[in-house]
């Protein structure tokens, strides 16, 4: 996929309010990018906008529609009649034998091939979901808030999972998230949103050593220093300290 180019101009509902306006932003090729902003600020629908799923906007999207695009919500919306072999098989019909079982090894899953969605606990059905984010091998993954409500362990050993994934196969990654550490210890760049309507108020390169994680030197610095300079950022407004 070559450069991803958004722009948005207008996104409004039926009953007058406006979710997104004069939004735009680029990700380059393999780039993981977090999005960041106030609830309510627009994020899952821009994602929906971007996917495809949400056409009914003013704005273009280049180089979206000639891409394989993923996505990861915020649940893990795995088929609950299915084993978590044929929710993959969704997605790829030749996941199967050792294929299957290597990539269930690959996020801690290598038995779990015949269980329900019933029978896994939350973090194991996260888990599943973001493997077959991956198994379509997607130019494009977009992640709407994918590990929220997880415990602390749990959604950090997904992290590194995702990061794993990622690296090996380098798509470009759309990572919304309320969660400023979880947004600097994955992303290349973090986009701030405003409240809404949304539009990007601060883009931050993410220039720390991999691997990082939430409670890093490095990664806390960052985030002292982004909510020293501007105080209100998390909500959505950039105005800097008098």
């Amino acid at each position: 996929m070559n450069m991803l180019s958004i722009t948005v101009r207008a996104k409004c509902y039926s009953n007058g309010s406006c979710a997104i306006e004069n939004l735009s932003f680029s990700a380059r090729p393999g780039e993981f990018v977090a999005i960041v902003g106030p609830s309510g600020a627009g994020k899952s629908t821009l994602l929906k906008i971007i996917s495809g799923l949400d056409t009914n906007f003013d704005g273009q999207l280049d180089f979206v529609g000639q891409a394989r695009v993923g996505f990861m919500f915020q649940e893990p919306r795995l088929m609950p009649w299915l084993t978590v072999a044929q929710n993959l098989a969704l997605v790829d019909a030749s996941a199967t034998g050792s294929r299957l079982h290597q990539a269930l090894e690959r996020v801690g899953l290598g038995d779990c091939s015949q269980l329900f969605p019933r029978q896994l606990s939350g973090g194991m059905q996260r888990r599943v979901a973001l493997l077959r984010a991956f198994l379509m091998e997607p130019q494009l993954l977009l992640m709407d808030e994918p590990f929220q409500s997880l415990d602390d362990p749990t959604a950090e050993q997904l992290r590194a999972q995702l990061l794993s994934l990622w690296q090996a196969t380098k798509p470009t990654v759309l990572f919304v998230t309320h969660n400023l550490q979880e947004a600097l210890s994955l992303a290349d760049r973090v986009l701030f949103l405003s409240a809404g309507p949304a539009r990007v108020v601060l883009d931050v390169p993410v220039d720390l050593p991999r691997p990082r994680c939430l409670d890093s030197s490095g990664v806390q610095q960052l985030s002292q220093q982004l909510l020293a300079d501007y105080p209100d950022l998390l909500k959505g407004r950039l105005a800097c300290p008098s």
